[in-house]
């Protein structure tokens, strides 16, 4: 058997030893094919780059100014009874980076507070320290101030501010400082849902 009986199978050649038309044709179709493609993907490519999620990044975030007393927004914690929960709604803001920050002040039943400006983020379940306030009504930065997720109990004043009043699942997102002070002076999700 001649090499040129070996590629007659596939018609390559014609019987006077030329390439066949056929051949042509099948190899320009292939090359057509492989460009159309190729730019198919090129353009698939472009339209999911221009429409994937950027990064998140969080805003620069200025300290506020030290709560005052008249400011203050008490919500409930769970079961507990001696330590009072409360939040400086002049203070509340919602970032254009989606997080939620405000100052929360935690005053024990023996008369010692806590004041701290935080932030907390939704999307992720995660909150964050900025800073806590002294005695001389000034701000000292967080020295661990790293995102870390939301966990614990219902007797967790960050697992409740999550659950029932800022992230609360199947309830209205809030978006504005507004609607956060609405949901903390309405008692929570049930007010929230349906709004």
């Amino acid at each position: 058997m001649s090499t040129r009986d070996s590629f007659d199978f596939v018609r390559v050649f014609d019987s006077n030893g030329r390439v066949s038309m056929g051949f042509h044709k099948v190899l320009k179709w292939s090359f057509i094919l492989a460009l159309t493609m190729f730019a198919a993907q090129l353009l698939a490519d472009a339209f999911d780059n221009e429409f994937e999620e950027k990064p998140w990044a969080e805003i620069e975030v200025q300290l506020p100014a030290f709560p005052e007393k008249e400011n203050l927004i008490p919500f409930k914690v769970g079961a507990i009874t001696g330590a009072r929960y409360l939040i400086d709604g002049n203070s509340l803001s919602v970032g254009s980076d989606s997080v939620i920050r405000y100052v929360m002040i935690v005053l024990s039943a023996e008369g010692a507070q806590n004041i701290s400006y935080e932030g907390m983020r939704c999307a992720t379940g995660e909150r964050r320290f900025y800073a806590f306030g002294r005695a001389d009504k000034t701000w000292s930065k967080a020295r661990n101030n790293q995102w870390v997720k939301v966990q614990g109990s219902t007797n967790n004043h960050h697992v409740e501010l999550y659950t029932n009043y800022f992230c609360p699942v199947g309830a209205a997102v809030i978006l504005s400082a507004e609607d956060a002070r609405h949901s903390l002076r309405s008692g929570g999700k049930p007010a929230v849902v349906g709004r």
